[in-house]
């Protein structure tokens, strides 16, 4: 592809399609200082009497403590592949540039990595208090190992979380090409089970992008047949058959941690069974648990949906990444 031709698609991404990963970033945001709260009973005292449960000023996540606005490492691996994106001139180098900045941000010398030690220290205590600074997720520790192993492939294989997701999103938005997509799931997430869920999640935000009436429907009547996405399919009908039963309930049946298939039919039943935006990641919120990989799901799907006029102003204005997706926007406009 030549140079202009990259640039031109890149400015065009931006101008098109930031709101979805906005939607994503600013839903992970609202959810991520109540991340990774399981017992039901301390989530009912975190947020009685609150007027506004999204983006608590305190955290209360019990493993991990970061000042309110910032991401969780789910979504941050999708700003440093839009970052990534933003800066890299040739689209054949944004793989090799994409793990060099994984490294950089999460890798030895940053925030994230640092607090491996501690929390080899706050196991033996029984996590009495949240470890100040960032969580690395497994895949994210097992892809840095394997590109300073330089293996063809990179991605994680002991566990089956959304990091394949958020990676792949803002790459999906610009380059929706599947062989492509695959590329950059494995890199940080390398089991078949990362990939199907993944492709499925950005299948349905097309839809929704693309101004389907019901996008969920329509994934299931496109891919019913389709042995690739048969799980997934299956997994869908489940969710619908408990569409009139309470969310909180759901999520707990379909698991409230970060693994799939849990996460994904956890944002299914909040997708359908809410009418906006806000709903939707509020609702999550409260259902407890691995709430910020379900809420980038959610909330790109709803930003996908009904736009960027449908993710509250104040909301966007409290996400510390929105800033930055934000202003670049404004730059690639004016070029």
């Amino acid at each position: 592809m030549l140079l202009v031709d990259h640039l031109q698609i890149r400015k065009q991404w931006v101008m098109d399609n930031f709101e979805i990963f906005l939607g994503a970033t600013v839903a992970d945001a609202a959810a991520r200082p109540l991340h990774w709260v399981y017992d039901p009973k301390k989530l009912k005292g975190y947020i009685k009497g609150k007027k506004e449960i999204a983006f608590l000023k305190k955290n209360k996540s019990p493993f991990y403590s970061i000042k309110t606005g910032n991401v969780s490492g789910y979504n941050d691996v999708g700003q440093v592949m839009f970052k990534t994106l933003i800066s890299t001139k040739k689209k054949s180098d944004i793989i090799k540039n994409f793990k060099k900045n994984i490294v950089k941000n999460f890798g030895p010398g940053s925030a994230y990595w640092r607090n491996l030690k501690l929390r080899k220290k706050y196991k033996k205590i029984k996590w009495k208090k949240p470890m100040n600074g960032p969580w690395i997720h497994q895949n994210i520790l097992e892809t840095i190992k394997n590109i300073k192993a330089k293996k063809g492939i990179t991605g994680g294989t002991k566990v089956n979380e959304s990091d394949g997701f958020c990676a792949a999103l803002p790459y999906y938005l610009y380059n929706n090409s599947e062989k492509d997509l695959k590329k950059i799931i494995k890199t940080v997430a390398n089991t078949k089970t990362n990939e199907v869920y993944a492709l499925a999640k950005l299948k349905i935000i097309d839809l929704a992008n693309k101004g389907e009436n019901d996008p969920i429907k329509r994934f299931i009547r496109k891919y019913g047949k389709n042995r690739y996405f048969k799980e997934v399919v299956n997994n869908i009908k489940k969710v619908l058959r408990l569409k009139n039963q309470n969310h909180i309930q759901v999520v707990k049946k379909f698991g409230k941690a970060c693994s799939y298939p849990g996460t994904f039919m956890g944002s299914i039943h909040a997708i359908i069974t809410s009418a906006s935006y806000k709903s939707a990641v509020i609702k999550t919120i409260k259902a407890g648990g691995c709430n910020c990989s379900r809420a980038n799901f959610t909330g790109a799907y709803f930003a996908a949906l009904k736009g960027v006029k449908s993710i509250p102003l104040q909301w966007i204005k409290k996400t510390k990444a929105s800033k930055e997706i934000i202003s670049h926007k404004k730059n690639l406009i004016n070029i």
